[in-house]
């Protein structure tokens, strides 16, 4: 190729025909894109719209102007066309091919040189650069026309008019383009005879699809129940009659209405439909009827320690289930009609509750739960009448038969918050009753030292029964009829949960509600949720008594620390498991007695032990054991200040009272210096108590200062400052970003606002209501502190997994195949019960069950009713 020849240049340019053919195809596609974009965007929109049918839809009128508009845009776009379709020519095509190649080679093999044809060496160059732009050109490949003409069609017109044919090929018919010619004075259809269309649409919640009939041959014919029959006839009026037995009406009566052009009715029943004249048509409608939705009930409702009901349901239908409702009348024939049950009810409608349906999914068929708290409605623990009903989408409605049940409510263990409970529920009953009640609760506060703990929960009990006998001398209406039920509801929940701030009484009374539940016979719901708040009561005491350890050995050292460790009990968290684990075992296996001598145990394990967890000497707190102390702390301050202000309101009713003598004062310390005087004297009584103020600190608000020679600061000023400490808490606040954490903030955000009203009532002077602000923040620093301790448990488990599983280990290495301790030397022991299997478990229930059911028989004998009473009482 060196010496390069015409003839070499030829035989390179009849390689590049087809490469350079194909090019120019492209191009002319390229213009013919361009050129006719406007004109086939139109066709195909003109298109769709008469394979949709609109012409039958719209007068003939609009149809003639569209089609008068349709060809102007027809003519301006053949003019567009006309004027930008151009011939490219043979040059443009080489110019494209030539450019997709490196250094333009087809150029250079046409180029002839300028200068030096008389130099050989010059021309030797020459053809060695054209044999070079000659290998290149073989590789020549046709280059493809550009088809992109966003920059010409910004707004996408041409796709829009290809989405619309695309819908037209899928949901219409090129039958119909014909129609429009019938529509045309003089047109062929008319020249032909009179014509007919017809569409049969189902109810859209079939999710069947339209049927046009003129494709449908004669013969049996399937229509869901509801299908609209659209008819049209086209031509000589009356040509065209229509006969049909499916809609239920009588064309009989009106001969005219069988031969209108348009004809629109619904299947109601099988029947026929013929259309008679000029290509007449007959169908057999077999009717697909719409059976009506059914919806059971499964079981029993299940109903947690809360009152939380769980009722299981299914429901059905053909088509699917749109809605469905739950409606809970009284069954007032089934309730005993005594004490505040025997004034007649006032009237109140029936609890109607939404029933839950299937988010995602068919719902053709499917099973769900209705939960809801019925704890606070007044039918609460009462027999009712339940009855669930469904809907489909054709508005059939499938119901069945009410049934009797006892409205799930919550249990209240704690006698006194049993009694509000009962007499909230009378108030509500019938607002006669609010005389009877505020009676029964006096009698229940005769003696509130008894049965109530704080003095606040006095004050607020009383205040409740003062205004209880203010309205049922005055009259009362619905609204505070329904203000004070709130009112008792939330004091019974005070007093069944407990409102003290220490850990060790916190868990006091989750034993106390345990034992109350286990003699009361509770559901293993019940005793199972009772369990978990022991479980976290006893947490969070094992917490305290960790802080208090790593205080108590910053000042321990040498053989001081290790004798006194030595001294105190020693138990691991794994252990404390484990025993909790065996209490509630025996529960559920009926063994009440064992359960509850486990129980006794345990509590004064706890109150004597020492936990031991991790490494021994550890008296460093982590900033969340910060945090948690600081807030009891805030707690403690807040309940003094509360205990305070109601100090300060009895004597303004009895201001003759000696200040600081009586039993269990606590003086203006709330709790910081028992025996001291409301006016901040030192008295003679015992000193700080532990656990009740930290000594040798102060903090802004922090009661207990006035025996320490400093002034009696205002108690507005005192909840101001104990507000900016809690605000200052906020801020070290940790666990941001998990749920429990945001959880304590909230709580605490509560808090700082009731701070702020109780603060606007103590400088008011209504220390009344500031008392009752005072006892929610309290209630919210409580909420707080366990949210905070959850998100800490959290966070611990994260960072130590397994924790304690080493021990639990050798424990279990160390029992026989039977379950039972083994000795030292490898025997077994048998001071453990032997563990029981199911049958045994079923056997203790059954059992239980049919002592219950025998109690309960008024026929039998006293004596012997008294004998299975003391079966069932179980301590």
């Amino acid at each position: 190729m060196s010496n390069f020849t015409p003839n070499d240049l030829r035989r390179t340019l009849a390689r590049l025909r087809w490469p350079l053919r194909l090019t120019w195809a492209g191009l002319f596609a390229e213009s013919l894109v361009r050129a006719l974009w406007p004109l086939l965007s139109l066709l195909l929109l003109l298109l769709a719209a008469l394979m949709l049918g609109l012409q039958d839809l719209v007068p003939v009128e609009l149809v003639w102007g569209a089609a008068a508009l349709a060809g102007l845009g027809a003519l301006a776009a053949l003019v567009f066309a006309a004027r930008r379709l151009r011939l490219p020519a043979r040059g443009a095509a080489l110019a494209r091919l030539d450019e997709s190649l490196p250094g333009r080679p087809l150029q250079a093999l046409l180029d002839d040189p300028a200068l030096g044809r008389e130099d050989e060496r010059a021309m030797a160059l020459w053809r060695a650069h054209k044999a070079l732009m000659a290998r290149r050109a073989e590789s020549a490949r046709a280059v493809p026309g550009d088809l992109r003409i966003a920059d010409r069609d910004p707004y996408a017109l041409r796709y829009v008019a290809l989405l619309a044919f695309l819908v037209a090929l899928a949901f219409g018919s090129l039958w119909r383009v014909g129609s429009v010619a019938s529509m045309a004075p003089g047109g062929p259809a008319l020249a032909g005879g009179p014509v007919w269309e017809g569409w049969a649409e189902p109810p859209r919640y079939t999710g069947k699809p339209t049927l046009y009939l003129n494709d449908q041959p004669a013969g049996p014919l399937d229509l869901p129940e509801g299908t609209l029959i659209t008819l049209r006839f086209y031509g000589e009026v009356g040509a065209l009659s229509l006969s049909e037995t499916v809609s239920g009406r009588d064309a009989a009566t009106d001969p005219e209405a069988a031969r209108a052009p348009s004809q629109d009715f619904t299947v109601l029943e099988a029947g026929q439909i013929a259309i008679e004249g000029p290509n007449a048509r007959t169908w057999e409608v077999a009717l697909v009827p719409d059976a009506p939705p059914e919806v059971e009930i499964l079981d029993r409702p299940e109903v947690t320690a809360l009152g939380e009901m769980r009722l299981p349901f299914a429901a059905r239908d053909d088509y699917g289930v749109e809605a469905g409702e739950a409606r809970i009348a009284l069954d007032l024939a089934e309730v005993d009609r005594r004490y505040g049950l025997a004034t007649p009810p006032d009237p109140r409608p029936e609890i109607v509750v939404p029933l839950p349906t299937p988010i995602a999914g068919s719902r053709t068929a499917f099973e769900e739960n209705l939960i809801d708290d019925f704890s606070k409605h007044p039918w609460a623990n009462l027999p009712v009448r339940i009855s669930l009903s469904v809907l489909d989408a054709a508005e059939q409605r499938g119901a069945i038969a009410p049934e009797e049940l006892v409205l799930p409510g919550r249990r209240f263990f704690d006698p006194a918050a049993a009694a509000l409970i009962e007499m909230r529920r009378d108030l509500l009953w019938a607002r006669e009753n609010a005389g009877r009640a505020a009676q029964v609760l006096r009698a229940v506060a005769y003696r509130p030292e008894e049965v109530l703990r704080t003095e606040t929960t006095t004050l607020r009990l009383r205040r409740l029964i003062e205004r209880l006998e203010l309205r049922a001398r005055y009259g009362l209406d619905e609204e505070i009829q329904e203000e004070l039920a709130e009112d008792l509801w939330g004091l019974a929940l005070e007093l069944e949960e407990g409102v003290l701030g220490d850990a060790l009484e916190r868990m006091r009374r989750a034993q106390e509600r345990l034992r109350e539940a286990m003699r009361n016979g509770a559901s293993d719901e019940e005793i199972a949720e009772l369990m978990e708040e022991l479980r976290r009561a006893t947490e969070e005491y094992i917490q305290q008594l960790m802080r208090q350890q790593a205080q108590n050995q910053e000042g321990q050292e040498g053989q001081e620390g290790q004798q006194q460790q030595g001294d105190s009990m020693q138990m691991t968290q794994d252990d404390l498991q484990r025993m909790m684990d065996r209490i509630q075992e025996l529960m559920e296996q009926g063994r009440m007695a064992e359960a509850a001598e486990a129980l006794q145990q345990l509590q004064e394990m706890m109150e004597n032990m020492r936990v031991t967890q991790g490494q021994q000497g550890q008296g460093q707190q982590s900033p969340g054991q910060q945090a948690m102390e600081g807030l009891a702390d805030t707690l403690r301050e807040q309940q003094g200040l509360s205990d305070q202000a109601f100090r300060d309101l009895q004597e303004q009713f009895n201001p003759n009272a000696n200040r600081g003598e009586s039993q269990g004062n606590e003086g203006r310390s709330g709790g910081a210096g028992r025996g001291q005087s409301h006016e901040g004297q030192q008295g003679q009584g015992q000193g700080n108590e532990p656990g009740e103020g930290r000594q040798g600190q102060t903090r802004p608000g922090e009661p207990g200062q006035e025996g320490q020679g400093q002034g009696e600061m205002d108690l507005a000023e005192r909840q101001q400052a104990l507000r900016d400490e809690l605000r200052r808490q906020q801020g070290r606040l940790p666990g941001g970003g998990t749920p429990e954490g945001e959880a304590a903030r909230d709580a605490l955000d509560r808090a700082g606002r009731a701070m702020d009203r109780a603060e606007e009532n103590l400088r008011g002077g209504d220390l009344a209501e500031a008392i009752d602000n005072q006892a929610q923040a309290m209630e919210a620093l409580r909420e707080g502190m366990r949210s905070l301790g959850e998100a800490l448990a959290q966070e611990e488990q994260n960072r130590q997994p397994g924790q304690g599983t080493a021990e639990s280990d050798r424990r279990a290495d160390n029992r026989d195949p039977l379950g039972r301790e083994q000795g030292g030397n490898g025997s077994s022991s048998t001071e453990g019960p032997l563990p029981l299997g199911p049958d045994a478990t079923d056997r203790a229930r059954r059992l239980l069950d049919e002592l219950r059911r025998r109690s309960g028989e008024a026929e039998r004998p006293e004596i012997e009713r008294y004998y299975l009473n003391r079966l069932l009482d179980r301590f």
